[in-house]
């Protein structure tokens, strides 16, 4: 991944359906090299996937989870990922081991979620903050 690649990222993560054409004007190529560097990140997974954000007046939340010191972190990861109202499964360093960014309809959505999440034999604890206001950079 070259200094080109980076930048076309860039706008993509701002707004994944920027047209090639402003994606090609904003980095200074062609619209060709554009299509062609975007198919070549997505083959080499680089990009995983095109997503939505949406405001839909639900509520969203960062649910933070604790696992044993014994277990794979990546299987719960990848078991969490499966619910439908996450929209993204870190894992991080620091006092707890995965983060799960949530949008649920509302706070018993959410409730239900920690709940399901506390219900997993491999994790130890949870601590959940609700997002109160979202900006993007």
């Amino acid at each position: 991944m070259d200094d080109l690649d980076r930048r076309i990222l860039n706008v993509l993560r701002r707004d994944s359906r920027t047209p090639y054409t402003e994606i090609a004007e904003a980095v200074g190529t062609s619209e060709g090299t554009v299509r062609n560097r975007v198919e070549q990140l997505v083959e080499d997974g680089t990009i995983e996937r095109f997503t939505v954000t949406t405001r839909t007046g639900n509520i969203k939340a960062m649910i933070e989870v604790g696992v044993a010191v014994d277990v794979d972190t990546s299987a719960v990861s990848k078991r969490m990922t499966e619910w439908p109202e996450v929209d993204f499964v870190w894992q991080v360093s620091g006092e707890q081991d995965v983060v799960l960014v949530v949008d649920a309809a509302d706070t018993a959505a959410v409730n239900a979620l920690i709940t399901q999440a506390r219900e997993l034999d491999d994790v130890v604890s949870t601590k959940t903050r609700l997002i109160l206001d979202e900006r993007r950079g």
